[in-house]
């Protein structure tokens, strides 16, 4: 089992004059300690070149490295303003695409072994046919010959099911990221994406005051590896989405119980169930008060998310 981030995180308290490279340094060493694998630059090397930011980070770390790409139907979003009609958009999301696809297939020429083609405007789809089609064209572009890399597809913010997983997984991702937090719907993804296709659940909440015990995170990770008989070895676990707003001792709190819950998931039954509330390993005795108090445990002894 893996963790690893959906999202950015807050800056690092450094002084106002750090670089970007002494913040992505302490970026990468957050998540290293956190126990997180495949990691980010945390979004901090700005309009960077994506293969130059690759390269630098990978150089920081002993680990995976990954590169996330904000997606061409998001791009076209984001953009729509400026745009004065829908087929304006629709030509600057295929043309964004095309744009993709060749530093997709730069960043897998260099070697990277993981790129995430965020799309956070899926959600906005819905049963419409127009978007459906334009969503499915622009990501058959931009895999369009692609080989050598994982690519993996996140959809954060909310719930993009309604838009149908033949839209959804229209192009051959390796593995899709969902928001199960603000997206509880995204299950209903998970339970009909093939098994042959990895499944990473958003699964801890981005919320100051959540709950972020390892219980809910293994539970999600055992339900998506019972999906369509999908096993354990294409699930992983992540952050729902952007820490950004978080200061960054909660944040990093975060990410150590993140990389909690996927060293667990490795354990042995027996060993996981020493590492959990015993309320939520028997409800019937935690009902009829049969169980002790939860134990005090790392890596947030005090639960102040403040």
């Amino acid at each position: 089992m893996f963790a690893t981030l959906l999202g950015v995180l807050p800056r690092p308290p450094l002084p106002d004059d750090a670089s970007s490279e002494a913040i992505v340094e302490a970026v990468v060493l957050a998540q290293e300690e956190a126990g997180l694998d495949p990691i980010t630059d945390g979004g901090f090397w700005g309009d960077a070149d994506p293969i130059r930011a690759w390269r630098a980070t990978s150089n920081m770390t002993d680990r995976l490295v990954k590169q996330v790409l904000t997606g061409p139907y998001t791009a076209g979003r984001e953009g729509e303003a400026n745009d004065s009609t829908a087929n304006d958009r629709s030509e600057a999301t295929l043309a964004r695409a095309t744009l993709l696809n060749a530093t997709i297939g730069d960043l897998a020429d260099a070697g990277c072994p993981l790129i995430e083609i965020h799309e956070p405007a899926a959600i906005g789809i819905g049963t419409d046919p127009a978007e459906r089609a334009l969503f499915s064209e622009a990501h058959l572009r931009l895999l369009h010959g692609v080989d050598g890399t994982h690519i993996s597809l996140a959809l954060t913010g909310g719930s993009a099911h309604a838009a149908g997983i033949e839209t959804i997984l229209s192009a051959p991702y390796a593995s899709l990221a969902v928001d199960l937090i603000a997206g509880p719907d995204n299950w209903r993804l998970v339970t009909v994406t093939p098994a042959q296709v990895g499944i990473v659940c958003g699964a801890l909440s981005a919320a100051a005051g959540s709950f972020d015990g390892p219980e809910t995170l293994l539970w999600a990770a055992g339900y998506a590896a019972s999906t369509q008989g999908r096993g354990p070895q294409r699930v992983g676990l992540a952050t729902a989405s952007s820490l950004a707003h978080l200061p960054w001792a909660a944040a990093v709190r975060k990410l150590g119980w993140l990389g909690e819950a996927a060293r667990l998931a490795d354990l042995s039954p027996d060993e996981r169930v020493q590492g959990m509330d015993p309320r939520a390993v028997s409800i019937r005795s935690a009902a009829l008060g049969r169980v002790d108090p939860p134990r005090t445990r790392a890596p947030d002894p005090d639960r102040d998310l403040t």
